[in-house]
């Protein structure tokens, strides 16, 4: 599957790459914030990006420079002879100069041209250079397959561009695989961490950052959630990946603050921040999320208002996109016996098993933005809590787990096939194998559950399993000590492909370079492997 033939996509992301040349910010703002040179026309400096790709629509992002009316073309070539037109909305200062247009009607499986245009509000005529950006539909043939990628954490514990490295390398490495979307799992920004211009590394050596004014402190306003946005799009190599690849995007933690929870107050202790309420932090995060990030059901006017989502991509795959941070209890010990609300809030719950039952894709992907059996410990205010699933008892299901063996039963007595767990979060990589006779709970059909990340944040010594649910880890690349720079190494993404004429799922661990460190083939409709 791996080579399998792509006609016309090679000399499609030569011409990408050509265009978003020009999406290039000056040398100048690799050291400093900011300073776009205001001409008297609009200007898209910040690339474009696409997101919630189906076999025939699409979103396209922009941001402007000023007030401008998006316009999106597209065409089935690059020369874009006979183009469509598409007219999106006025960029104003009230969405920080963002705007989504939605594209419909498009052929399935397709290559898409697109180019944003924006006019001057009050004179049509006067428009910016235009800027180009590609991505293919969603094909309903099966025989010609799905590749996609996924990962998550980026700009993390500091560690953000660094202009002496290149800035974030790994996706030009992931764009050379040519992947139909990109999974972004979760940690996007991290609003809770500051950038500063240099950072000590251990061998005597420095760590240097662009800076910005938003990214010298944990953000608390709007203002200040939007630049951490706008910070990541500083880098050549995210811009260019936009401009390829269309994105799948979640949030977990790091949008707003780490480990947070409905209703929580910023502790006392906690000097950095002047607003206490994570609902005001949070209601604030994800609104620059719905701005900064192509999210069909976050954009304005769409009827759910809601992260969590189902994006069907053919015969072979539908991906269940999950919200663990919004709709969850009290991070706490994780002893309860009776937990109705879980980390996914009942209404997602039922959600999720309807969809689930509803769908007919070879592969059923939930995409996680926390693991299932890996221990997240939250230690805050001296307790001994837990911020994702898992608590560290071996037994049977308490808290949070018993959501979880709810829908591992329902899955099984259902007779649903074909179910894959991908996440992030914990800062490394590796494969779990979830297994009933090895559990404490063994009401469920086996199910693999693939760790990646992260992209570029500090990387962390591997979690230890819970056995309620009988993970074995098959597989683990992680570092011995906390917080190791993306200097040194661990940076992971994760890769999968599945065939069209065998249906087979094969599953790679890729370091940030794109080298393999584990693969697994996965057979469809089969249990127990």
């Amino acid at each position: 599957m791996s080579d399998r033939p792509l006609p016309g996509r090679r000399s499609v992301l030569r011409g990408s790459l050509a265009a978003s040349a020009a999406l290039a910010l000056p040398a100048t703002v690799l050291r400093a914030a900011p300073a776009f040179a205001r001409s008297g026309r609009p200007s898209a400096d910040w690339g474009v990006q696409a997101g919630d790709v189906t076999a025939n629509s699409g979103l396209v992002w922009v941001r402007s420079d000023r007030p401008a009316r998006m316009i999106v073309e597209t065409s089935a070539t690059e020369s874009f002879r006979n183009p469509r037109r598409w007219h999106g909305p006025l960029l104003d200062a009230g969405t920080d100069y963002t705007g989504t247009t939605r594209l419909r009607g498009l052929p399935p499986g397709e290559q898409i041209h697109y180019r944003v245009l924006l006019a001057d509000p009050d004179d049509p005529r006067r428009g910016g250079e235009p800027v180009t950006g590609t991505f293919r539909t969603t094909s309903v043939v099966r025989r010609d397959g799905v590749r996609f990628l996924w990962s998550g954490d980026l700009a993390g514990q500091g560690w953000g561009i660094n202009p002496d490295v290149g800035g974030y390398r790994i996706y030009d490495a992931m764009a050379r695989l040519d992947p139909d979307f990109f999974l972004h799992s979760g940690d996007s920004i991290y609003a809770d961490s500051p950038i500063s211009a240099t950072a000590a590394l251990p061998d005597g050596g420095v760590w240097r950052n662009v800076t910005t004014e938003e990214k010298s402190k944990v953000a608390e306003t709007l203002a200040e959630f939007r630049g951490n946005f706008r910070y990541n799009l500083l880098d050549d190599n995210l811009r260019r990946f936009n401009a390829r690849v269309p994105t799948i995007a979640q949030w977990d933690d790091h949008e707003v603050r780490n480990n947070w929870y409905p209703g929580e107050s910023v502790p006392a202790s906690d000097a950095r921040y002047t607003e206490r309420s994570l609902d005001v932090l949070a209601a604030r995060a994800l609104r620059a999320f719905s701005e900064y990030t192509p999210v069909s059901t976050l954009r304005p006017g769409a009827a759910e208002g809601r992260m969590y989502r189902v994006l069907r991509q053919g015969p072979l795959l539908d991906v269940f996109v999950l919200d663990m941070r919004t709709y969850r209890n009290a991070n706490s010990a994780g002893d309860q016996t009776v937990d109705p609300q879980g980390i996914l809030g009942q209404e997602q719950l039922e959600w999720l098993k309807r969809e689930l039952a509803r769908s007919r894709a070879v592969w059923k992907v939930i995409a996680s933005d926390m693991p299932i059996g890996l221990v997240v410990p939250d230690g805050g205010e001296g307790r001994r809590n837990f911020d994702a699933v898992a608590q560290g008892d071996p037994g049977a299901p308490l808290g949070r787990e018993l959501q979880i063996a709810e829908l591992l039963r329902f899955v099984k007595h259902r007779r649903i096939t074909g179910t894959v767990w991908l996440t992030t979060d914990v800062h490394h990589t590796s494969a779990q194998h979830y297994q009933p006779s090895r559990a404490a709970f063994a009401d469920f059909e086996p199910f693999w559950e693939f760790v990646s990340g992260p992209l570029n944040a500090g990387a962390f010594p591997a979690a230890a399993l819970d056995g309620t649910f009988g993970p074995e880890r098959v597989f683990l690349k992680a570092p011995t000590t906390s917080n190791v720079s993306p200097a040194g190494g661990y940076q992971f993404f994760g890769e999968v492909d599945i065939d069209g004429d065998s249906g087979e799922m094969t599953v790679r661990l890729r370091e940030r370079d794109g080298t393999v460190l584990f693969t697994k083939v996965l057979q469809p409709g089969l249990v127990g492997q």
